[in-house]
C-alpha cells in the first residue's frame, strides 16, 4: 500500500489534502532552495518543488530502503509573477506594503509547481529507485483598486507575512481580489486537481478512482 508524504508544513496544503479524505504524514524539507537564473517563473516553482521533494528523498532514505512501499512524495512551491518579477514571502512589514501597491487594480499570475516522487526499496543489495512526475497550474488573478489605508490595515493583521505575493485568498485578503481565472486552490498553494492527477498516476487510489 503507497505511503503518501506531504513533503511541506504549510496549514493551507494540510488543509486541502485532508479534504481529499487521504491519510499522509507531514515531512517538511528544510533545504534551503537554489535557483539558477535565468529560469521562467514555471520553471523556477517546479524546480523549488523538486528540490524539496529530493530532500525529503533523502531524509526518508532508511525507512523506504526497508519497509513496504511505495512511498509518494507530495511536495510543491507557489510564487507570485507580475511583469516579470517573482514575488515570494515579504521580509517586513514595508515589503508586503510594497507588493501588495504594486498588485493593486492588475491581474498578476500564480504559478505552483507541483512533484510526486515514487521511491520505493529495491530488491537485492538494498537501495532504493524513485520516478518523478511533475506539473505546472498557473491561475490568474486580478486585483481591485486599492487604498493605501486598506493595504496597512491589511499588512497589520499579519496575515500577509508568511504568503507569497503578500496576500491568502482563503483569508481576510479575499476581499483584495475581484477575479480569479483558473484554479482557486492554486492561489491558496495546492492546485487540488493536478495534485490528483499526480497521484492517481503515480498509482494512488483518490476518490474511488
Amino acid at each position: 500500500m503507497s505511503q503518501l508524504i506531504l513533503a511541506s508544513q504549510s496549514p493551507r496544503r494540510i488543509d486541502l489534502l485532508k479534504k481529499l479524505g487521504l491519510q499522509f504524514e507531514v515531512v517538511p524539507s528544510d533545504k534551503d532552495e537554489v535557483v539558477q537564473p535565468g529560469l521562467s517563473p514555471e520553471e523556477v516553482v517546479l524546480s523549488i518543488a523538486e528540490q524539496k521533494g529530493q530532500d525529503v528523498v533523502e531524509k526518508l532514505r532508511k525507512r523506504i530502503e526497508t519497509e513496504d512501499g511505495p512511498f509518494l512524495i507530495l511536495a510543491a512551491d507557489t510564487l507570485v509573477a507580475y511583469e516579470g518579477k517573482l514575488l515570494g514571502k515579504p521580509s517586513d512589514r514595508q515589503e508586503a506594503i510594497e507588493m501588495l501597491e504594486s498588485l493593486s487594480g492588475q491581474t498578476h499570475m500564480v504559478h505552483t509547481g507541483v512533484v510526486v516522487f515514487c521511491a520505493e526499496k529495491t530488491s537485492g543489495n538494498g537501495g532504493i529507485k524513485k520516478s518523478v512526475i511533475t506539473a505546472v497550474e498557473t491561475s490568474y488573478v486580478t486585483f481591485r483598486p486599492l487604498q493605501l489605508s486598506e493595504i496597512e490595515a491589511y499588512v497589520d493583521t499579519q496575515e500577509p507575512m508568511d504568503k507569497a505575493g503578500a496576500y491568502a485568498l482563503q483569508g481576510t485578503g479575499a476581499f483584495l481580489v475581484s477575479k480569479v481565472d483558473g484554479s482557486d486552490s492554486n492561489v491558496i498553494g495546492l492546485p487540488v486537481s493536478r495534485a490528483v492527477d499526480l497521484l492517481r498516476r503515480s498509482g494512488m487510489k483518490v476518490l474511488g478512482l
